[in-house]
Order: structure tokens, then C-alpha cells, then sequence
């Protein structure tokens, strides 16, 4: 895990991606959604940093998939501290992130608030 990463501004954990050697993040000017990504873009018009800062209900842009939405709405409830230290324990405990590209053990599900609970407790309800 490399920690300083930290989370992405939709929520997705740049800490824990596979990508994360060439990819420096959102606020990198390497951002290879950059020109594209609808929430980068509604948080620098709203001067905000990250999606868990915002009171809108949202279902635009990264939040059509349930993973950057989960991870949201995780940092949102309990902060992004917690959910970080979730993250580390998790893979700690052999929890992957990106297994077959970027698809991994955080993306298994259709149900956000089982999402949450597996961020929070590594265990499968």
C-alpha cells in the first residue's frame, strides 16, 4: 500500500492501484481521465477536493460503478483516515484490490452497504 497516495477525489483507492507506479493521481496533471472524468471536473467547479465533501446525491461520472461510490460514501460516514486504515488492514489480511486488471475483491458486489460492511469488517455477510 503505498498510503500517500491516498484516495482519489471519486473515492477510488490510488493508495492500493495497480496503476499507481506510472499514475500519480487526480491532482497529478498525469491523470490519464483528466479531460474526461465528470466528478474531477464538478469538484474543481465546486472547489472541493473530494466527492465525500459533497452533499449532492450523485450518480454521474465514476459513481455509475459501485466501487468508487461504496468508497465514498464509506469516507463520507466514518472519513477517509478510517477508510484508509480499512484499506491497510484488508490488504493486510490478503484483501486484493486489482487481481485481474483493475478488477478485484472490492468489486464483487451489487449492493453498496454490503460493499461498506466489507470495507469495514474484510469479512464476506
Amino acid at each position: 500500500m503505498k498510503r500517500e497516495m491516498g484516495i482519489a477525489r471519486c473515492g477510488l483507492a490510488c493508495c492500493l492501484c495497480s496503476e499507481n507506479d506510472h499514475c500519480h493521481g487526480c491532482n497529478s496533471g498525469e491523470c490519464p481521465g483528466s479531460q474526461w472524468c465528470e466528478n474531477r471536473k464538478c469538484l474543481i467547479n465546486k472547489k472541493i477536493e473530494h466527492c465525500y465533501e459533497c452533499d449532492d446525491k450523485c450518480e454521474k461520472g465514476m459513481f455509475s460503478k459501485i466501487k468508487p461510490y461504496g468508497f465514498t460514501l464509506f469516507a463520507k460516514r466514518y472519513g477517509e483516515d478510517q477508510l484508509m486504515d480499512c484499506l491497510e488492514r484488508n490488504e493486510k489480511d490478503g484483501i486484493v484490490y486489482h487481481r485481474e486488471g483493475i478488477i478485484g475483491d472490492y468489486d464483487d458486489f451489487d449492493d453498496v452497504e454490503k460493499l461498506i460492511e466489507f470495507i469495514k469488517t474484510g469479512a464476506r455477510g
